[in-house]
């Protein structure tokens, strides 16, 4: 009876805690209520604080350089994200901002470039760049659109040797960026 008992209270032991380890992969929400967007990242996460480069950062508590963020930019007056040009003209000149940004022994390509229509009349562009950095190689997924008067990119980056095991987490951070 004893054994039995130890036997059940270890397989309940052993479920417990394999739902505890599943449940690590998936993602929580962040909203800033006042600048006026929302986007999901991966639990476990932890906020950091990187002045003047970015308005939030989020990164992997193991792997630090993997990270999301949101930038936001002023535009010209009346602009709107089709007015900044087409995806991959967008795409382009970020990845050219991102490779001055990050020095000469640099390289960033733009590996994709789509444009998003929600229903609420909102348009997206959805970029995918491969930067060849001194580092080394990283991946990065972007999510813009221009709202306000400002442009605001959502940014999910990592070394090119994680991308397989990250890119379904990555892929549905950036998608699930809005801005209201």
């Amino acid at each position: 009876m004893l054994k039995r008992l130890a036997t059940v209270l270890l397989i309940v032991f052993a479920v417990t805690l394999q739902g505890c380890v599943g449940g690590g992969g998936g993602l929580q929400a962040y909203a800033d209520q006042y600048s006026g967007y929302e986007f999901m990242y991966p639990t476990g996460w932890v906020e950091v604080k990187v002045p003047g480069a970015a308005e939030i950062v989020f990164h992997d508590i193991i792997h630090e350089t993997e990270n999301i963020s949101v930038v936001i930019s002023e535009v010209p007056e009346g602009k709107d994200l089709d007015a900044l040009g087409t995806p991959t003209e967008v795409g382009y000149k970020l990845s050219k901002s991102f490779s001055a940004l990050a020095g000469d022994d640099s390289n960033v390509d733009l590996l994709s470039a789509q444009r998003i229509d929600t229903a609420d009349d909102k348009t997206y562009y959805i970029l995918e760049y491969l930067a060849d950095l001194p580092a080394g190689p990283r991946h990065n997924l972007a999510s813009a659109i221009v709202r306000r008067g400002k442009l605001y990119t959502f940014n999910a980056s990592t070394d090119e040797g994680r991308w397989d095991k990250v890119r379904d987490l990555m892929k549905q951070s950036v998608a699930s960026f809005k801005v209201s």
